[in-house]
């Protein structure tokens, strides 16, 4: 028996569509399909739902792994919310932003804190300030896709800025590929972020009281009202194809059936799942190879419990390559501590290669690396500040978009029959997040429930005659 014909698990046959991953993706695609009146299973490795939004207790509340905030566009997770009758919770904050470089702090929040940055000489710090201006002149990221990040804001804000500012977040974020970044990714964060600003020119963020953890509570019941069987500790090994497409998936030893398949992993793990048997079905090996030839980072946040704040800044970017992170946000900066028994949470962000040291690090070894680079960067820091800490690790957390990415973007309805994806590396030109995980998990959905309902008019009536025979 081959890994595309193996044997069939008891319940296989009480889904029409197996939705593999219970992140935002995921769920937003099942939502939909339940919606269809179509039976949907979905199947999570993670002992609970929400992916990158999964969350943690802290006291007697929940906190995201990795960092989470809500822009003013936003749209699609803010009409989520409002079906899920959570649209109460949703709390709009002024937020503070900041840079750190050469050993000290500066606030960029608003368009005077840029005139102010010393770093730059005036007519330089003139010049960051109308990058975004003239950023947002640009009508179409198709203006873009030719040019790296790097030829676009050199051109947007001359050398010297790109030198100071932007080259130094570039690499923290993205490492080796930083040459290779696409101007329509840095296009993407400066639109977006000066669309969230007041009047006043100051970020204004979203976040839910109750964080994801009461958005996902919520979208769990829904979707179990809904008939969806949600299967968490659930790992996917392999997708299973036949000569005439998908046959269902396999995990945990046991084989569920079905004819179509909705992967909502990072492309480079569904090519995992499917290259088991390669020869059976003629469209797999060039899938798999367009598949593996969208690289991503992974992202290491170590999580601290504070007694005492950091500062008052909420987003801190990191321009020293000293430093182990790119990113310092102190979350209760944007929500209130006392809502977390008065502790003050702070992320440190790395984009990072999966085999990268720190990565690979005890999460003792992250933590006990992290305490003298924090110290030189908060003097008054000290170690007994911290009552916990977490380390969390995601190896699929950011696709490195290049020039030309537009022509590499993996479908979504896959060469085999049957077989469709949703990932953050389909989103573009929109960079990740679970707004843009909303809106494509619900377009998918409703994509295939269109197909099946297509399929099912198409098919040849039989009479009961015909059926005897």
């Amino acid at each position: 028996m081959t890994a595309a014909d193996p044997a069939p698990d008891a319940d296989a046959d009480d889904a029409d569509v197996i939705v593999v991953g219970a992140g935002f993706t995921g769920l937003a695609a099942a939502h939909e399909l339940a919606l269809a009146g179509l039976r949907c299973r979905v199947v999570e490795s993670a002992d609970r739902i929400g992916g990158l939004a999964a969350t943690f207790p802290v006291g007697d509340r929940q906190l995201e792994r990795f960092y989470h905030h809500w822009f003013d566009s936003d749209r699609e997770i803010f009409r989520l919310c409002a079906e899920l009758g959570c649209a109460d919770l949703v709390e709009r904050h002024p937020t503070s932003t900041g840079v750190y470089h050469a050993n000290a702090v500066y606030r960029l929040s608003s368009p005077l804190d840029v005139l102010r940055f010393a770093p730059l000489p005036p007519a330089d710090r003139l010049r960051l300030g109308l990058s975004a201006l003239r950023a947002g002149r640009v009508r179409h990221w198709r203006e873009l896709e030719g040019l790296t990040a790097e030829q676009w804001l050199v051109q947007l804000g001359r050398r010297r800025a790109f030198e100071v500012v932007w080259r130094p977040l570039l690499e923290g974020k993205f490492g080796s590929y930083a040459s290779q970044v696409g101007a329509t990714w840095m296009w993407t964060k400066l639109h977006l972020r000066g669309g969230s600003r007041s009047r006043s020119g100051r970020e204004v963020l979203h976040y839910l009281r109750g964080g994801s953890g009461a958005l996902l509570d919520a979208w769990r019941d829904r979707l179990q009202h809904l008939g969806v069987d949600l299967r968490t500790g659930s790992p996917v090994d392999a997708v299973l194809v036949g000569r005439h497409g998908v046959t269902g998936v396999r995990t945990g030893g046991r084989v569920l059936r079905a004819r179509r398949v909705l992967v909502t992993t990072a492309p480079g793990l569904l090519a995992g799942m499917l290259d088991g048997d390669l020869g059976a079905h003629p469209a797999l090996p060039g899938l798999v190879r367009r598949l593996r030839a969208v690289p991503y980072l992974a992202n290491l946040c170590l999580v601290l419990e504070n007694r005492r704040a950091l500062s008052d800044t909420y987003w801190l970017n990191v321009t020293d390559p000293a430093f182990p992170y790119v990113g310092v946000i102190e979350h209760t900066n944007l929500d209130s501590p006392e809502r977390y028994g008065g502790r003050h949470l702070v992320y440190l962000s790395k984009y990072l290669p999966a085999d990268a040291e720190l990565y690979r690090m005890s999460d003792q070894e992250v933590y006990r690396h992290s305490l003298p680079h924090l110290r030189r960067m908060f003097p008054r820091f000290r170690e007994d500040w911290v009552h916990r800490y977490h380390v969390w690790r995601a190896e699929h957390a950011q696709p490195v978009i290049t020039p030309g990415y537009s022509r590499r973007v993996p479908e979504v309805e896959c060469a085999v029959p049957g077989l469709y994806m949703s990932s953050m590396a389909q989103v573009f030109p929109e960079d990740r997040g679970t707004n843009y995980a909303v809106r494509h998990g619900r377009t998918t959905g409703r994509l295939i429930a269109d197909r099946i309902r297509t399929r099912e008019r198409a098919a040849p009536r039989t009479t009961p005659t015909e059926e005897a025979v």
